[in-house]
């Protein structure tokens, strides 16, 4: 190795020029080009599309999607589908309880008997579908009425202070619940209707842009199993003299809020928190699946809000978002934080407790109570889900920034019950993530459409946008969104998705805003703007990413089926109900584009077919005349001269032998030139005239003879373009068109069948199977718009035939530079000159 004393560093030698000085690839038998190109057309699939309907001839999914609109979407009140919601859910209740009465029964949750369920040994409620939960074991389940010795929905209202985290990882939930508590009316409006001594219940929940109810009985799990079935408690029990030995062990252990397996209030004999997560539980399929998420999307998911993720570092003005957004919780926004997102990076395998950070937890939802300024101070209260484990810094219980005077300024009491305070500062440096959900009030309409796009393997504006059509100026809040894969965990597929879009007034390049980045939340992105009266397109760019250790839906199915029967019908209901939004039918318009286009593609198709069959017909002919020309050479002998001239043969004389002529010089042949660029024919022309002799047969009445005697000819000095190139050019010189004679194309008989009338087979043994699966990621997003305008309009533009214009590279890009269409209007010449000197 040598060093370069100029630059500073050491440099190779020259690299050598030999074409053999690297190991040799394969050898080549097409251009680099088409070999990349033929790699990508292996690489993605030839049958492009994505399951919608798991179950078998699912009549509820048809009809749902039967119900998607099409066209353009006029806005309504935002809560015009909660109110929906609301009335179908306690009309649903009613009807239950009516039957209940009737039978003199309680209410058991045909669709959710955890009881059942879990002695059974089943554990669908449990488990999730592709997988099982090995760490949530409960021992028993008892309804409410047997838990709690007097059972109270609500105790003085629902409130942060009342949860309390169980065996389930949902902190996620139990933080958005704390925050929800600190506004009145929100929690209260999750639960609907409720008959508890018949112990039914109805919920509503916010999924993919609408309301939708879940009803759930009164079982829950506990912690300990009935006295008469336990293993393991009883025997130790027992070993102690007691008085009544089944009624202590039942107050010791399946008795109030502690005998809870999951989620608890704090208040012995306070119920809503382990029914509502045992319904939200229910609404996802099970509880495995509501383990681990953020607090904004659970906040979406009670209360309909739009949840924006703000990263501490990303904070420009720290001031501002204290004054603008922080200050403002509880009443236009609803926070939640979390810290440790990347705490394991240099420790993959890391599997232990989260990690603390002066008592915060690492990978845990918080959520932010309250935020107050006193004096100079910026201080916010924040509570842990868990009930327990707070800051040990500065304002946390017992620091010394506590006084009396604040004790009581705050309101604050020292306590291990999850509430403390910390200040803006260490706020910013201890957490690293925020969850900031804006609510929305009867004010706003909304207006929401969902569609289905093809995502390529290369990132890229879609050719299909939303429009928008503005008719009052002021605030819009853009959210695009793709289904939440939560509520079918295990048949998502091996895809998944990240979102962009970005939103331009119609008429103009240059774009107005783009979605915020979202790093953790991938359902969906969002962004907030005024806007003026027009017409607008939202662009997307979908990113899809596909995970070779997830299988795909349809072989998920193909294991499952026979296996796990009850459960794949749960799951794959809800699977078949989200992905009907996608099956969106076309409108008129779209209908008539589609027909132009296919029959502007058929017609195309039909032009190849022909040209192609036409190049074969010659090809076929000029080696029949060739064919026949040898034949009569070997007849008659070898010709006299260096080079050969025109053979043909005329069937119709009945072979006839041929006879020399007088010398003369050779002209060239047409049909013997278009041979020899056509077919890579081994005959070569002179270039030059010659004297040689001549062979003719039938008295010049063959084919080729009459083609070698025809009036047109062609020199040297101008060659006779290749038959691939004429048929492409539709010039056909007379010698082709005498030997299309007899030339036959009809439609019907040599197209081939259109994609419709053709029957999809399934592969067989003589089918080769590619190495790799093809790409195929297909992606069902909807774009929901937020606004004080109740006649903005939404609607899907999907690409139309002469639509050929590709949207423009954002302007962070690297590549924007290369492919703007536009130049400032100055030159570089204009840019060097005004740096010179005069």
């Amino acid at each position: 190795m040598e060093f370069d004393d100029e630059m500073g560093y050491a440099v190779a030698g020259p690299g050598s020029s030999r074409s053999n000085s690297r190991p040799p690839n394969r050898a080549r038998n097409q251009p680099p080009q088409e070999a990349v190109k033929q790699f990508w057309e292996q690489f993605n699939t030839k049958h492009p599309g994505k399951v919608y309907t798991v179950l078998p001839d699912n009549p509820y999914a048809r009809t749902r999607a039967k119900r998607v609109p099409n066209g353009p979407i006029h806005g309504h009140e935002a809560a015009k589908s909660y109110e929906q919601a609301r009335r179908e859910c306690m009309k649903s209740v009613d009807r239950i309880v009516k039957e209940c009465e009737r039978v003199n029964q309680k209410y058991t949750d045909p669709h959710f008997d955890i009881e059942l369920d879990l002695k059974s040994g089943r554990r669908h409620y449990l488990d999730g579908l592709d997988k099982p939960n090995s760490e949530m074991r409960p021992r028993g389940v008892k309804r409410v009425t047997e838990i709690f010795e007097k059972p109270q929905f609500f105790v003085n209202g629902p409130t942060a202070s009342d949860v309390r985290q169980g065996y389930d990882g949902d902190c996620w939930l139990m933080a958005a619940l704390c925050t929800m508590g600190n506004k009145i009316g929100l929690i209260e409006k999750i639960c609907v209707s409720r008959y508890e001594e018949i112990g039914i219940y109805g919920f509503v929940f916010h999924r993919d842009g609408e309301w939708q109810q879940c009803i759930v009985d009164d079982k829950l799990y506990l912690r300990a199993a009935d006295y008469d079935e336990s293993v393991d408690e009883r025997p130790l029990w027992d070993d102690i003299n007691r008085t009544d030995t089944e009624e202590e062990y039942r107050r010791v252990w399946q008795t109030g809020s502690r005998a809870l397996y999951f989620a608890q209030c704090v208040d012995d004999n306070e119920t809503w928190l382990p029914l509502l997560e045992k319904a939200f539980a229910k609404a996802h399929g099970d509880y495995s699946a509501i383990e681990g998420g953020f607090v904004g999307e659970a906040l979406e998911d009670l209360t309909g809000g739009v949840t924006s993720e703000v990263l501490s570092s990303n904070i420009l003005n720290k001031d501002r978002f204290w004054t603008e957004e922080l200050m403002k919780v509880n009443k236009e926004f609803l926070f939640g934080c979390g810290t440790g997102l990347f705490s394991n990076w240099l420790d993959p395998q890391y599997r232990g407790p989260p990690r603390d950070r002066k008592g915060i937890s690492e990978q845990h939802s918080y959520s932010i109570m309250e935020a107050r300024e006193e004096d100079g101070h910026r201080l916010l209260r924040l509570r842990n889900p868990w009930g327990r484990k707070e800051w040990h810094g500065a304002w946390g219980d017992g620091s010394k920034e506590w006084t009396p005077e604040w004790m009581e300024r705050l309101g604050h009491k020292f306590g291990n019950d999850g509430f403390f305070w910390i200040n803006y500062k260490d706020l910013l440096r201890k957490y690293q993530h925020f969850d900031r959900t804006r609510l929305f009030g009867p004010e706003w309409s909304i207006a929401q459409q969902w569609t289905t796009l093809n995502v390529p393997w290369s990132a890229d504006y879609h050719s299909t946008k939303f429009m928008m059509d503005v008719t009052t100026s002021g605030p819009v809040v853009i959210v695009l969104s793709q289904l939440d894969a939560r509520y079918f965990k295990g048949l998502a597929g091996e895809y998944s998705f990240v979102l962009k879009f970005r939103l331009q007034k119609e008429g103009e390049e240059d774009y107005l805003v783009r979605s915020h980045s979202s790093h953790f939340m991938g359902r969906s992105v969002n962004a907030e703007i005024n806007l003026e009266p027009g017409h607008y397109h939202v662009l997307m760019k979908i990113t899809a990413f596909r995970h070779e250790d997830v299988q795909s839906t349809e072989e998920i199915v193909r294991q499952v089926a026979s296996t796990r029967r009850e459960k794949l019908v749960q799951v794959g209901l809800s699977y078949d109900l989200a992905h009907a939004k996608g099956q969106v039918g076309e409108t008129d318009q779209e209908k008539r584009e589609s027909e132009i286009l296919k029959r502007a593609e058929r017609k195309k198709l039909r032009d190849e077919t022909k040209k192609s069959m036409q190049k074969e017909w010659i090809r076929r002919q000029k080696l029949s005349a060739r064919q026949e020309r040898r034949a009569a050479c070997r007849q008659n002998g070898p010709p006299r001269g260096p080079s050969s001239g025109s053979f043909d043969h005329d069937s119709t004389r009945g072979g006839v032998p041929g006879q020399i002529i007088a010398e003369k010089p050779v002209q060239d042949s047409p049909v013997d030139e278009g041979s020899v660029s056509s077919d890579n024919s081994d005959r070569r022309m002179p270039n030059t005239p010659s004297s040689v002799p001549t062979i003719q047969f039938n008295n010049g009445g063959g084919l080729h003879a009459r083609h070698a005697s025809h009036g047109w000819r062609r020199g040297a000095e101008s060659p006779r373009p290749s038959l691939d190139a004429r048929l492409s050019t539709d010039v056909l010189d007379p010698s082709d068109m005498e030997l299309l004679e007899g030339f036959e194309f009809d439609s019907d008989v040599d197209m081939p069948p259109e994609v419709s009338d053709i029957q999809i087979q399934p592969p067989g043994d003589h089918e080769e199977e590619l190495s790799v699966d093809p790409w195929n990621a297909v992606c069902v997003v909807g774009l929901r718009v937020y606004s004080k305008d109740p006649s903005l309009s939404l609607q899907v533009v999907r690409p139309v035939l002469d639509e050929s214009q590709e949207a423009a590279l954002d302007r962070d890009d690297p590549a924007a530079s290369a492919t703007a269409h536009q130049r400032d209007s100055y030159s570089w010449k204009d840019s060097w000159s005004s740096q010179l000197p005069f």
